[in-house]
């Protein structure tokens, strides 16, 4: 299994950073970032794999770069 996809792997040769833990009091999460600021923070929903974590992870990196439009499910008021 690849830990970073093809989105994930670019960001960090570009100088990002792709963090995969608890924070706060959530269990675990998966964030992307770079100088900037956040341009993902996603939450691991209950029964979902790692490894579809890290592939939702690089769909909202490829998102963010195709529309600058950043994923937080971290801060959301939901």
């Amino acid at each position: 299994m690849r830990l970073v996809r093809r989105e994930g792997a670019g960001h960090i040769e570009d100088g990002g950073e792709v963090t995969l833990g608890a924070i706060g009091g959530i269990e675990c999460a998966a964030t992307a970032a770079d100088g900037n600021g956040a341009l993902a923070m996603l939450v691991r929903r209950e029964g979902e794999t790692l490894n579809a974590l890290l592939k939702r992870l690089d769909r909202a990196i490829a998102r963010y770069f195709e529309t600058g439009d950043t994923t937080d499910e971290i801060n959301s008021s939901d």
